[in-house]
């Protein structure tokens, strides 16, 4: 059985049948009726005089999301950061006027004109949700699916910071996510989903409007599961409002939501898309755009104003005397909170020094780092391995938090100590199962959060099924770190199925997104203590499976890969011809160059463990490392080559990989793609040839 806190249907296999013309139901006066009246009619308004935006499911949900900022959410709409506050994430991200509404509503510094000018260049209210640019926004969303993910990191790490520094009362907001059909059909929400039941996240609700509509028809089309018995299965507490205009019904099920049995919840909100307006209301055409004047005026008629109201004359004293209410019920509870925290800080100054350790920086991680051992000169040594060296020695830190997608150990992020269970929130290490697309979307979460620098690894093959959470982390600046391993057809054996050919390209045209490739031993270590020194945007960290050797001793390695290129290996004034390479292929270029500089060839090797750390070193910089008179050069990287022609030039040469491998050992297959010595050689001779 489902918990039946509302009353209970089960879900419809046909479209939504027209709304009831009463648009709300159970307000608690006139005044708080016409607030949300208000909450409906504005999506409405605004987005036909614009003409575009999504209004349908702002206007069905208006009263769901009054109660929620009104009664339920703790929240300061003077404060947006508070660190006590709870957290509410609009997975489905084009319902932003939904979201934009009430932050007016409520108080968070928006103005009836910023919802005007949703949409337009420069707007405080974008098409879809933006962190950092609209107070109150939790996290970018519009892809739908990304915010149930984020939403369960949000929750992971939030329990955790309870666990680990106890004030129960203290560091436990209840995360909430609102969903639709679409976030519920993506892959990523049910990878997401089933990992949240099975450590048992009881601080994380996720509202789904069970709407019955899409942009193509109706859901009965292509997706009439049964999605509450799925939740259940998955291990989720299942609740229902089955009237979604009525606030004392919609109350008394988000209140019961926010206790704890250990589960997640899950609450089924059947609602009309677009209700009250009565045409449009019920049908695909609800999504997008505006209704027609017509309509629109019917929906104000509906709602107690004249049919030409204008934005502005929607939101008047009466309600904003309502809905402001919340900056001095939000002002109560963080005055409360930060009581409670002042207790806990007196109560637990152990925790609360660990705590601020925590918040404050990595100061301790790099002091480190000086302890993490590097083999000597030619000792062979995969760059996973020396990675797994570094994330052991930082544990006693506790700054990095994270796990793999099932191979912990073949990635080496395996640390000592505990997953993170129902039993054990505060557990070391996160198993994500075989989760690659919801592992990024989660540690975005854990970002957001903000306590922890989140990591996950898996192969680097497999960051395909990531890109879209990938695409979001950059997109939001968020300082996650994405740990890839078998980085190249050197992989071998396990065939074209597992070996990136055209991952790191791709990868490289993420904006904001920071790729490192280090070249052995040394450049990781000095790429980990750049990463933790700068914990800005993204970093997909790129790493070998087979050994490699350590390169000949540098002066300043650890300079020399912060700004993303360097000499790392030289022959005479190096002026002749210069070879770039990344990763596995830096100690192949250093051979070749051997025998170049054998025959008198002044030759300069360049390693370029990051494109994008060096495109932003300055022009000073990359003149000293590639000389505009060395215009001989060669670039080598085992993947697709076609970027490095912004190095080496429209006449230089790339030796890559432009092609899928095959099954057999790693060294025959890189010899077969045209990785070796004697390519790299063959190549600058013929650019010194060409000079």
């Amino acid at each position: 059985m489902y918990t039946k806190v509302g009353a209970m249907s089960s879900r419809a296999t046909n479209p939504a049948s027209r709304p009831d013309p009463s648009p709300i139901v159970g307000a608690r006066d006139r005044a708080e009726e016409r607030a949300v009246a208000a909450a409906i009619a504005i999506p409405a308004v605004a987005v036909q005089a614009k003409g575009h935006g999504h209004a349908g499911t702002a206007m069905a949900l208006a009263p769901l999301a009054h109660v929620l900022f009104q009664r339920i959410l703790r929240h300061d709409p003077s404060e947006p950061t508070w660190e006590g506050r709870d957290r509410f994430v609009l997975s489905a991200g084009h319902a932003s006027m939904l979201l934009y509404t009430q932050l007016f509503l409520s108080g968070y510094g928006l103005e009836i004109d910023d919802l005007a000018a949703s949409r337009t260049l420069g707007a405080r209210t974008p098409g879809h949700p933006e962190l950092g640019v609209t107070p109150g926004v939790e996290m970018s969303t519009g892809p739908l699916g990304q915010g149930v993910a984020s939403a369960v990191g949000i929750a992971l790490a939030a329990r955790r910071d309870a666990a680990m520094h106890g004030g129960d009362d203290v560091w436990d907001p209840t995360v909430y996510v609102l969903a639709g059909d679409g976030c519920l059909q993506e892959g990523v929400s049910g990878e997401a989903s089933s990992h949240a039941a099975t450590v048992g996240l009881d601080n994380l609700v996720m509202i789904w409007d069970d709407n019955r509509i899409t942009i193509d028809g109706g859901t009965h089309l292509a997706f009439d599961e049964d999605v509450r018995a799925r939740y259940r299965a998955y291990g989720w507490r299942v609740l229902e409002i089955d009237d979604f205009r009525d606030l004392a019904q919609i109350e008394r099920v988000l209140t019961a939501a926010r206790t704890r049995d250990g589960r997640p919840t899950f609450v089924a909100v059947q609602s009309v898309i677009g209700a009250p307006a009565p045409n449009r209301a019920g049908t695909s055409a609800a999504h997008a755009g505006g209704f027609g004047a017509d309509e629109v005026g019917r929906v104000l008629e509906a709602l107690g104003y004249a049919t030409d109201a204008a934005l502005h004359e929607l939101a008047g004293d009466e309600v904003l005397a309502v809905t402001r209410a919340a900056r001095e019920r939000g002002i109560e509870l963080r005055r409360a909170w930060e009581d409670r925290r002042a207790r806990w800080r007196e109560q637990h100054p152990d925790a609360a020094r660990r705590r601020d350790a925590l918040a404050a920086s990595g100061a301790e991680a790099l002091s480190l780092l000086d302890g993490i051992a590097t083999p000597a000169e030619g000792e062979r040594i995969a760059t996973r391995k020396t990675n797994g060296a570094v994330m052991r020695g930082l544990q006693t830190w506790g700054g990095l938090w994270g796990g793999s997608a099932d191979l912990s150990e073949s990635t080496a992020v395996a640390v000592p100590g505990s997953p993170v269970s129902r039993e054990n929130p505060a557990g070391d290490v996160i198993a994500f199962g075989v989760r690659e697309h919801a592992m990024a979307g989660i540690l975005s979460g854990i970002a957001l959060h903000g306590l922890w620098r989140p990591y996950g690894s898996t192969y680097l093959a497999f960051s395909d099924y990531q890109r879209p959470a990938i695409r979001l982390a950059a997109l939001m600046n968020l300082p996650v770190v994405l740990i890839y391993t078998h980085d190249s057809v050197a992989v071998g054996e396990d065939g074209p199925t597992h070996q990136p050919v055209e991952q790191i390209a791709s990868l490289r045209t993420v904006p904001g997104l920071t790729v490192v490739r280090p070249a052995d031993a040394v450049e990781v270590v000095a790429a980990w203590r750049a990463i933790l020194a700068d914990p800005d945007g993204p970093v997909a960290l790129v790493l070998s499976r087979q050994d490699l050797p350590v390169l000949p001793d540098r002066i300043d390695a650890a300079a020399g890969v912060r700004q993303g290129g360097y000499v790392v290996w030289q022959h005479g004034d190096g002026r002749d011809v210069a070879l770039l390479a990344t990763g596995s292929e830096v100690a192949l270029a250093v051979e070749a160059a051997r025998v170049l500089a054998a025959d008198d060839v002044d030759v300069r090797v360049v390693s370029m463990p990051s494109v994008e750390w060096f495109a932003r070193a300055g022009a000073d910089v990359q003149e000293r490392v590639l000389p505009p008179q060395v215009r001989a050069r060669v670039a080598v990287e085992a993947g697709r080559g076609d970027a490095w022609y912004r190095w080496v030039g429209a006449s230089g040469r790339v030796v890559g990989v432009e092609e899928f491998g095959e099954s057999g050992p790693g060294p025959e297959v890189l010899t077969r793609a045209g990785i070796s010595v004697d390519a790299v050689i063959a190549a600058a001779r013929e650019q010194l040839a060409a000079d």
